[in-house]
């Protein structure tokens, strides 16, 4: 049996005390709307259980899904070592990024979600997972409630990613949502911004007109760049598991479009 996960969190903190200049605080759209989300008994149970152990609690601005500006992931106190970090942004009920884990533990990953049932349905996958691994815990998995914007401009270390992973945002379809959505020009220049040289960043939608436009702002970016050729879409990804979304759009006639950048 392998020991209990302890996250150090507290060991990853900054100073948070110097006052903060708010006020362009989320003058942009998010791509997410504000819910609360109920957590059953069992939920809220496993959450106050297991929480030390898989969540990374963040000094906030001012938004509970915010990050303070001045605080810096560190990976190597937060996880107990130096390894490749696999960043998953929106995990929802935490399917890949649970499955990714469990099978490859010589890697380290981040799950970034900001409704609290997605973090408790994934703490609840990681358990069954580790007890079929005959392990306390999986120690290389993380989750910070956080909207990914604050999180990939300030709060993750440039150059310190390995993967980025963003399966299945919300494709807000109706054109006056298109504001809202999560993979822009702005989003492009984060995510260069966090990976290492020749790091990956992956993509998949079920919305055709969706991966057009990630297509355009990210081959825009002059530092990422299309690794199968200037708009051609990636093979399925093979380390993303099937999940029941991905079954409804193929029952729905939806082809699935995958993309795949490598930081310059």
């Amino acid at each position: 049996m392998s020991q209990p996960v302890s996250a150090q969190p507290d060991t990853a903190r900054q100073d948070t005390d110097t006052p903060l200049d708010l006020s362009g605080f989320r003058t942009k759209p998010v791509s997410f709307v504000r819910r609360s989300g109920r957590l059953t008994d069992k939920q809220k149970r496993l959450l106050a259980e297991r929480r030390t152990a898989y969540v990374v609690d963040v000094p906030r601005a001012i938004a509970r899904t915010s990050v303070h500006p001045e605080y810096v992931l560190d990976p190597a106190a937060v996880f107990g070592r130096t390894a490749p970090l696999v960043v998953e942004i929106g995990s929802g009920l935490g399917d890949a990024v649970v499955a990714a884990s469990s099978a490859d533990p010589e890697r380290d990953y981040l799950a970034v979600e900001v409704y609290q049932p997605g973090l408790a349905h994934t703490i609840a996958r990681a358990e069954r997972a580790s007890a079929a691994l005959g392990q306390d815990g999986l120690p290389n998995l993380r989750l910070v409630q956080a909207n990914a914007a604050e999180l990939l401009e300030t709060t993750v270390a440039a150059g310190s990613v390995d993967e980025l992973w963003v399966f299945f945002p919300d494709p807000w379809h109706k054109a006056r949502h298109h504001k809202r959505r999560l993979v822009t020009a702005e989003f492009a220049a984060l995510a260069a911004r966090v990976l290492r040289p020749g790091g990956t960043l992956r993509l998949a939608t079920d919305w055709a007109e969706y991966a057009e436009q990630m297509v355009e702002v990210l081959e825009a970016d002059e530092n990422l760049v299309n690794a199968h050729g200037p708009g051609v879409l990636a093979p399925r990804f093979e380390r993303r598991v099937l999940t029941g979304f991905e079954r409804k759009a193929h029952d729905a006639g939806r082809d699935i479009a995958d993309l795949e950048y490598v930081r310059r």
